[in-house]
This record gives structure tokens, sequence and C-alpha cells, in this order.
């Protein structure tokens, strides 16, 4: 029935304005037609694909005067309920149908949904219709919620969606700051901390003013240039004076390249908890971001002591000044710091609404503070002012005030290291990544937004401090000055006040002197005082939220398992209590140091080492040119943030070079420690990316050289299937291939493509993963095919990538042939026939118990479950014994029943059930160690080489490759050929210099002249009852009846075929009996493989062939090469 012709149908006959992406609802509901009939102008219902609520019901548009039609379809606010179920494709029932581009389909438009992670703070994640649910038929009956009616129309019913909504409502009381609240205030507070008020002045006064005041506007833009320009300048001495400038903007700049390059990183996908910590990991790996990590946090929590310590000193001034000492400077900072932080550690556990507001307060009184300070540099200075230093802005101070003057041993880089930490706050928003509602948006535009506006302010109280204080001054408003003196160009004396006595003895005023300069400045000095206090109560706060905040991120990824104690939360707000106890305790053992200027060049450091890795972290990802690195943030560049990643580690050096390489040594020493415990994590980071680049530059290079003979390496194909089904034959094959050539495990799924695909792609990880745990060196390869010979066909011909291509076919023995059907027989016997086609060489492997352990495998598995059945009823009646009466039975029974282990419910399986009655004891224990013989070490012995015919050389080749295993290098090569009785030594002295030219060395080489005779006749009629089963005795019957059954039994042997091979079934027969003399003892034989030549030998009698020749006999390779040359004794 078409839909356009419905006689209910609720749609306009002329699409002609319809939405491209939309979904009409249609009721065909016969019941209906007369109301249908009645209404000559049916509203049109649609539903965009993305609209605000397509997660929660269909959204509705009606056309005017169809209010009442709206009213009726929706009731309550949800879409109207349908009769019995929701099928979305059956076009037999009674119900409503959903339409994409104008037709019924499964296949989804884009949304967001479908590429959220599990799990996801933001929202749902949902999953798109297969391709495989797409591409097959539509089966019937498709049964869909009718709450989930727009997900359907686009692809995707959500299962869970209960679920998800429940989640998003335990969330909604989850607190998430914006661009300003989240970053800016918090960059801003912290950056603005303890240096700006009570550092700054005296920083100014050793290092200088600075001649940099027309690049302060280029400071924060200008990175790189204006970067290298100003270190080179600063390092060098070429500048006299600007040093105070140039600390600032040489921390500026650094800060600004890390600000740019958290920036980029930030924007390159969405952003969860960890700050500094996520960034690096993300992009460089868990060996990185654990490493510094580690580091990060801890350069916070000493940081939380550094600001709580500088207020604790002006606490301690004003002690001082109103002589209210409680026992000496030093221990009074500890005093006050130790209660100051208890405080602090108080609001922090309170929450982040709570912290978040004490910082806005903060924020508006420091604000005010500094707003005050530019005030009081206007104000005309009073007498005390004047003797004390400050004489408002004064050309003469400005002139004295721009060269440097270090004292006591300070110097630039000494000086840059206390006032390094005031510019560390530029992660304060990043650190708390988590609790922002846009990351990728507010950590680049508050970040940089902060830099800019507080390093301006640093500029600004730096020159206009510079312009208003003199150096040194006494405090005495009676040292004026003496008529007739001369003043030999100070700025004091010629504004009438003698500070010369400074020069002798210690003052306790002006720029070098007076850490509390900016109050005596401002206008009013106890809003100082409060921007003081509010600067370093902020950064300390700041520090204090943020150390437990990466700490909880890093101990979430369970990358040092130990400290996975840290990475509980409590509350909505998943706060890390524990963290935060832990901040404390290290900020507590840092305040009672009580010395700032000894605290701060430990956090420049590692702030410092934190810096280069996100610096680097930039560069790498965008050295890598991965797809996956495209940040929305493009004021940013790659070469700029290596520079910044360089100087990084330069300044820490020149800083400190002691504190410089315990930290590269801590750090590498967490890098060694992470990289050896392999975290199971993979987080897509640069380092992949890099290493993925690498490899195809790599593998492109190689194209372009030909191949040489020197260089030849086996490169193999395995028909392992399952790798872990035959590990035996893949150990032998790995022998030989580690480490020198490529290996590639491979199996072939055969039946209907869709089962078989399904299974194939399923298993694939954890094939190659159980081969990364088991350390060996090989990729897994599956095909799905119509039969096994033509998987085969498909793998020799498209397996590997460029030069790495396999060469050599490895198979195991097909031990069972005789019982096998006859289309097994054929396809093994072609696959050989194929690789020698494709002039590839075979490998056949056989060992006496055969390779196939998968049974084995299957009773191990289903014993491992049923002993963690076990354990977990005992663990169960264990935790019940102490409940008492009814109540405790009831509790078992309730635990027992999620355990899934009060019934086993019987299977049909019969293969499984055969399983769950076998035994331990039962198993096969000589398959089980015939599967691990090539994983032990060798006993002292023999590998002997029957190199009977010149295949190139591959016959040779590998057995020398295993003796230079760690297993197999007491294992000495015999070599065996074939040569003439009468000329034994002649040939035995050839094959020995043909040896010592390839360089191959050997215990012994044996001539064996008797390779052609026949037989004896007890082992030739073993080899004849062999082949009995399957000839086909033509010469005793009629023609009539022999072709009859030639033409229904042509696989069987004929008297014709067995006549004409007769010499090469006597010598494969013979070389058995050779292989028995002198063999038997051998650790290993490799002896060459007979080749069937097609068309001419059947595959019956080849594998009866393959069959004498090795039966009886210690594990054999049976070898043959493409006859390309794999060896040389050419240099």
């Amino acid at each position: 029935m078409s839909l356009n012709n419905s006689s209910n149908i609720f749609l306009d006959s002329v699409p002609s304005n319809t939405n491209r992406f939309q979904v009409n609802v249609i009721n065909e509901n016969h019941e209906s037609s007369a109301a249908a009939n009645d209404n000559t102008d049916p509203p049109h219902y649609e539903e965009t694909s993305f609209g605000d609520e397509a997660q929660k019901r269909l959204r509705i548009s009606f056309r005017p005067g169809n209010q009442e039609c709206y009213d009726n379809f929706l009731q309550s606010g949800e879409t109207a309920k349908t009769d019995a179920s929701f099928h979305a494709y059956d076009s037999h029932t009674n119900t409503y149908y959903l339409q994409t581009f104008g037709h019924n389909t499964m296949d989804a438009v884009p949304k967001i949904e479908y590429y959220r992670n599990t799990g996801s703070v933001s929202g749902p994640k949902a999953n798109r219709p297969s391709l495989l649910e797409i591409h097959e038929q539509l089966a019937k009956n498709v049964a869909v919620a009718p709450s989930s009616a727009d997900r359907v129309a686009n692809g995707d019913g959500i299962p869970g969606d209960e679920q998800a909504e429940n989640k998003e409502d335990d969330q909604a009381g989850v607190v998430k700051f914006g661009w300003v609240k989240g970053v800016l205030v918090r960059c801003m507070l912290n950056i603005w901390g303890v240096m700006l008020f009570i550092r700054l002045s005296w920083i100014v006064g050793e290092a200088g003013i600075g001649l940099g005041v027309i690049i302060i506007g280029l400071a924060v833009t200008v990175t790189g240039i204006t970067g290298l320009s100003t270190s080179a300048i600063a390092t060098n001495g070429y500048v006299r004076g600007g040093l105070g400038v140039l600390i600032i903007l040489l921390s500026t700049m650094v800060t600004s390249i890390t600000g740019l390059s958290t920036s980029a990183i930030a924007t390159n996908g969405f952003v969860r908890g960890g700050g500094a910590y996520y960034l690096i990991s993300r992009s460089l790996g868990p060996e990185f971001g654990g490493s510094i990590g580690l580091i990060f946090a801890f350069a916070n929590a000493v940081a939380v002591a550094m600001y709580v310590v500088g207020f604790a000193e002006t606490v301690v001034d004003l002690l001082k000044e109103s002589d209210s000492m409680m026992v000496d400077p030093t221990n009074d900072i500890r005093i006050i710091g130790s209660i100051t932080v208890v405080i602090l550690l108080g609001i922090s556990v309170a929450g982040m609404e709570w912290e978040a507001k004490a910082q806005v307060i903060l924020l508006v009184i420091l604000l005010i503070a500094i707003a005050n300070f530019f005030i009081g540099t206007v104000i005309p200075s009073n007498n005390e002012k004047k003797s004390r230093g400050f004489f408002n802005y004064q050309a003469s101070i400005f002139a004295e005030n721009f060269g440097p003057r270090f004292t006591k041993g300070e110097g630039f880089f000494s000086v840059f290291a206390i006032f390094f930490p005031a510019a560390t706050g530029i992660l304060a928003g990043a650190n708390i990544s988590g609790d922002l509602e846009d990351p990728q948006d507010a950590i680049p535009r508050g970040t940089m937004l902060a830099i800019f506006i507080t390093t301006v302010a640093y500029l600004g109280v730096a020159i206009c401090v510079g312009a208003c204080v003199v150096r040194d001054a006494t405090g005495n408003v009676n040292d004026t000055i003496i008529s007739g003196m001369n003043c030999n160009g100070s700025a004091a004396c010629g504004l009438g006040y003698d500070f010369s006595r400074c020069r002798h003895e210690p003052c306790q005023y002006g720029l070098m002197n007076n850490f509390q300069v900016m109050s005596m400045v401002s206008g009013f000095g106890p809003l100082i005082t409060a921007g003081i206090f509010s600067a370093t109560l902020s950064s300390a706060l700041a520090s204090l939220v943020s150390a437990p905040k990466v700490f909880q991120a890093l101990c979430k990824d369970n990358i040092y398992k130990v400290l996975q104690f840290f990475a509980k939360g409590y509350g909505k707000n998943n706060e890390p209590l524990r963290g935060y106890i832990l901040t404390f305790l290290i900020a507590m053992a840092f305040i009672l140091i009580a010395e700032l200027n000894t605290i701060a060049p430990i956090i420049s450091n590692f702030f410092l080492a934190s810096y280069a890795l996100i610096n680097f972290s930039c560069f790498h990802a965008s050295y890598a040119k991965s797809p996956g690195w495209r940040p929305a943030y493009g004021i940013y560049n790659m070469w700029v943030s290596l520079f910044g990643a360089v100087l990084c580690c330069a300044v820490m050096f020149v800083i400190n070079w002691w504190a410089a390489v315990i930290t590269y040594v801590i750090e590498f020493f967490l890098y060694i420690y992470v990289t050896y415990k392999k975290p199971e994590v993979n987080w897509g980071s640069s380092t992949q990316a890099l290493s993925y680049v690498s490899a195809l530059d790599n593998a492109l290079e190689l194209t372009t050289v030909e191949d040489h003979v020197k260089n030849f390496r086996p490169q193999c194909i395995v028909l392992t299937g399952g790798p872990m089904t035959r590990p035996a034959l893949l150990d032998i094959t790995h022998a030989f291939t580690k480490n020198s050539g490529l290996c590639i495990c491979c199996e072939v799924f055969v039946g209907p493509r869709k089962l078989c695909v399904k299974e194939m792609n399923s298993g694939m990880v954890k094939k190659q993963a159980w081969l990364i745990k088991n350390k060996i060196k090989a990729f897994y390869a599956a095909v799905a095919a119509d039969c096994f010979r033509d998987g085969v066909r498909s793998l020799l011909q498209a397996s590997g990538l460029g030069r790495m291509k396999p060469n050599t076919l490895v198979i195991g023995y097909k031990k069972n042939w005789r019982k096998a059907p006859l289309t097994e027989i054929e396809n093994y016997v072609g696959i050989i026939h194929d690789a020698f086609d494709f002039e590839i060489g075979v490998v056949i492997v056989r060992i006496s118990q055969g390779f196939d352990i998968s049974q084995v495998l299957q009773v191990q598995e289903e014993l491992e479950r049923l002993e963690q059945e076990r354990l977990a009823l005992e663990a169960t009646i264990k935790d019940n014994e102490c409940e008492e009466g009814s109540g405790g039975i009831r509790g078992l029974f309730k635990k027992a029943s999620k355990l899934n282990i009060t019934k086993t419910t019987p299977k049909n399986d019969g293969s499984i059930n055969t399983i769950q009655s076998m035994h331990v004891g039962e198993f096969n224990q000589k398959l089980v160690e015939a599967s691990t013989q090539f994983k032990k070490k060798q006993e002292k012995g023999t590998i002997d080489v029957w190199w009977l015919f010149d295949d190139g050389g591959l016959t040779l080749l590998i057995p020398y490759i295993l003796t230079l295993r760690k297993k197999w290098k007491d294992c000495k090569l015999r070599i065996y050929v074939g040569g003439k009785i009468n000329r034994i030594e002649e040939e035995k002295i050839a094959m020995a210099s043909l040896l010592s030219k390839f360089r191959i060395k050997f215990a012994d080489i044996h001539i064996i002249g008797d390779i052609n005779i026949k037989p004896n006749k007890e082992s030739w009629k073993v080899f004849e009852e062999m082949i009995e089963p399957y000839r086909l005795h033509e010469s005793c019957k009629d023609l009539t009846t022999a072709e009859k059954l030639k033409r229904e039994t042509p696989w069987k042997i004929t008297d014709a075929e067995l006549e004409a091979v007769k010499e090469k079934s006597y010598r494969q027969v013979r070389l058995n009996e050779l292989l028995q003399e002198h063999s038997r003892a051998a650790n290993l034989i490799v002896l060459s493989l007979p080749v069937a030549r097609k068309g001419s030998i059947s595959d019956l009698l080849y594998m009866a062939w393959l069959e004498i020749l090795t039966k009886n006999l210690p594990p054999v390779l049976l070898v043959r090469g493409n006859h390309k040359n794999v060896l040389t004794f050419y240099s």
C-alpha cells in the first residue's frame, strides 16, 4: 500500500517546503478515517533531527489553524500513545511511521550522541545502526518503545534511556562554571599572587625598571620572536638596565607560549578533569602524563605553602608594627600559616560552589587594592612617606631605577626564580577542567585573557613603583639635605633627602629593603593589606583545589596502582577529599620552612618541567600530523611550542641546576616505571601517531630499494587458525622470524559470510592481544571465504605491505588426512600448489602429537569458569555466615541469584556437555607437553639438515637462523646431501667449501650415496598398505568398468600413475629409512620438501609421500624455497 494514497495520512501532498531532515508521523488507525476526511487541510507534523529535545520526545510543529489537531496529538506534554507496540517498519499494523528523507529508513543522520564515550557526563551515548543492520534485509516486526521515536527515526534505539535520564537527574546538582568564573577569575587571582604586593618592588629594586615598555602589548602575542630576542639580550648582558621588565616579560613569554599550547590541546577534543595531567597524558601518552602528573600535583601542593607563607609574612609585619609578636618572626609565620591552611582546607572541603563564591569576593577586593595603589601614586607624598623613599612620579627616580643593582649575591636568574611563580597560575582554570561547562571554549579564552590582563597589571605596577620610590631610604624625616652637600647624581638627594648612610649600613625602607612598599605608596594602606590577603589566599585556595583535582585524575587512570586509594570522590561534584588531606599535609610540611625565597625556586623547577611538557605535547601532536589533531584554537605554531619547551628546560638549569637535575631524575624514574608497568590504556596519543608516521615512512622508503639477497629474511604466513590453538606451530616459526622477519598468524573462517565476518571481527582484538601478552612478535590476520583454499589464496596474494610481504608459507602437517573428507585434502594440497604458483616458499611442520589444542583450551576455560563460580559461592556463604534466621538465608539466595550460580542451565551442545563431564586428569597431557616443546630451551644435540634439492638456500637458512637463538644455540648443524657413491670425499669437500663461503658453521657433513636404491620389502609393504584404500586398480577390470570408475572416483590413485612415479615413491620410502638410521636422535630435522607436479600426482598419493617420508621421526620441517637465491657469498 502506498503511503501517499492512504486515506488517513497526515501529510501534505506537495512537500515543496519540507525540511530535508524531517520525520513525518503517520497514523494508520482506520477508525480515524472519518475525522481525517472532515479535515480538508490536515496539519503537517514534522520533527527536526537537530532539535533541542531530540532525545526527549517528538517535536511537532503545526500550521496556523491546526492548534486543535496539535492538542490532540500532544497529551500532557508527551506524544500520543499508540495501540500495542511501536513497529517502525511493519506496514501491516496499527502504528506510527517515521520517515527520514521522505521514506522509511534505519539510516541515521549525524548526531553528537553517536560520538560520545560510554559513561559521558555530558549526555548519553547513542549507538548508530551497524553497517550490517543497514546492509542486510530489514527484519520484520522491529519493536521500538514509543518514547524512542525520534531515535528510531534517526536509526538508533537506545535501550538504556531511562538509566541515562536518571543519571542526568542525579547530576542535576553538579556545579559547573563558565569561562569567566571558572577560568578567567581563577587565573587572574592565581597570577596576581603574593609576588604582586610584597616582592615586585624588591624585584624592580634589584633588576631595574626596564627599557621594554614599548613591547608591553607585544609581550603576550608575539611570543616566539620576542622570547628569543629577550632571552638573548638578557643572558648575554648587552643591556645593563631594564632587567625588571625583562624578568616580567620573560616570565610572560614562557607562560604565554604555554598558554597557547594549552589552548591548542584543550580545543582538540572534549576535556575532562585533570588539567595539565589530562592534557599531557592524552597527548603524549601515560608515560609522560603519569610522570609529570605527580610532579605537577606536588608543585601545586607546594604552591599552597608559598602563598600561605606570603600571607603569614604580611600578618607578621602588622604584628611587628603593633608590637604584638607571639614568639619570633619565623615561628609566628609557621603558626599563622598553619592556622590559615586549615581554614582554607575547610572552605575547599565545603565544595566547589563555596570556593567559587570566595574567589569572586577575593577578586573584588584585589581589584580595589590594585586601583588603590595606582591612585596612591598620584596623591602628593608627605614628609613621612618621602623619608621612606616615596616621592611620586619623578624622572630622576625613573632614570636611577632603570638599571640593575644586584645585592647579596643575587643575579638575573636568581631574581627570575623568585618572580616566576607569580606567573604560574595560568593553569588554575585548566586544572578544574572537569568542573567547567565547556572546557574547550573556556580554557583558551579565559587563560589567554588572564595572561594579557595580569601582564599589563604587573608591568604597570613595576613601572609606577620604579618611577616613584628610590631603592634605599632611612625612614628618618630629619635626613634632609644640608646646604652645600654634593648629591653625586642621587635622585633622593636632588629631591632634598640624604640617604647616603644606607650605603654603609642596612636601611629598613626603599625598594630594596621594604617588602610593604605598595602599602606605603597606596592611597589607603589597609586596602593594600586587604589586597595582599586576597591575592595570597585566593592563590593558595586555587592551588589547594588544583592539586587534589589533578592528583585524583591521575589516580583514577590507575597508572600508579598504589595510589588508587586517592581516586575516590565524594558528593555530586566528586570532590577528592582524600586528595585534599594529602595536599594539606604537604603544604604544612613546606610551611614549616617559613622562608619564601627558599620555597619559590623549588616550585619554579616543577612548574617549568610541567610547562615544558605541555609545549612539547603541542609540538609533538602537530609534528605527528595525525588527522585527529585539529584544535579549534588556531593561534599557535608548532615551532613556537618547541621553542617554549626548550626555553623552559634551559631556564630550569639556569635557575637552579641541581634542582633541575633532581626534577628530571624523578621524572625519568617515573617514566621508566610507567613504561615498565604498561598501563592498559589507549588514549590515541601523538606518540602512537608519530610511531605510525615513522612506520609508514619507513615502509614507503623500503619500496624504493630493490631487494637484495643479503637482506633476505623469512617473512612467513603461518596458518595457525587462532594463534592460541596451535602454539607449537607458532613457536617454531617465531623462532626463525623473531627480530628478523615478518610473521603473520592467519585464520580462515569458512561458512556463511555474515556469521563468519561477525565471528572474525569479534575475535580480532582478542587474538592480537594474546600475541602481545605472550611476547610473540607477530601479527594476526583473518579472512572469511567460501572455502579454506580460497581464503589462503587471498592471504597469500594480499597480505603484507610494500616490501614487507610474505615469502614463505608455514603450515602444520595434516595428521588426520586418512580420515578427513576429500575436500579437505584437496584444499590442503591445493594451497601448496597455490603457494608455488605465487612463487612463495613452503614449510610443513610435523610433530608426533599434532598441533591443535583447541579442545584442551575449551576444557580449561570451562574448568576456570566452574572454579570462579565455586569461589563466588564460597564468598557469598562466608559473607552470610554471621546473619541469623530466615533473613540471612533469603539474603544468601538473593546474592546467589545475582551471581547466577543457584542453577546451571543445561546446554544442548553435545561438545559442551562432554567438556563439562571431563576431569582435569583426563587432559591429553602429551598433547599439552608437545604444544610447549618449542618454548623450552633445547637440550644439547643436533639439527639435521637434509638438503637434498637446491631450492635457493631456504632449507639451509632456516636452521642456521635457529642456531642463533638462545633456545637453540646448543644445537649444532649436521648437513646431509645426496651424492655419488664413488665421489663421496669430493662431494664432501665441495659442500664444505660452499658452506664456508656462506659463513655457516656446521658440525659435520654426510654425503648419502644410496638414496636411489630400492627400500626394503617391509618398508615398501607399509607404503602399499597405506595407499591401498585409495587405489583404483583399473588394470584388473575391463575397460568400460575402469573408465566408469575413473569418472566416478577421479581422486583415486590409478595404476598408471603409481607406475609412472614408482621411482619417486621408492625415494620417499628409502629416505624415511635413512632418516631413521641417521637422524632418529636429532632435536630437529629439516628436510627438502618433495614437489608434486600439478596434474600428474594425485592429492592422496602426495599425502602418502609426506606421511611415509616423516613417519616415526623427531619434529620435522619440510622446506621448499621458491628457487631464488636467499644465500650469497658475495660481500
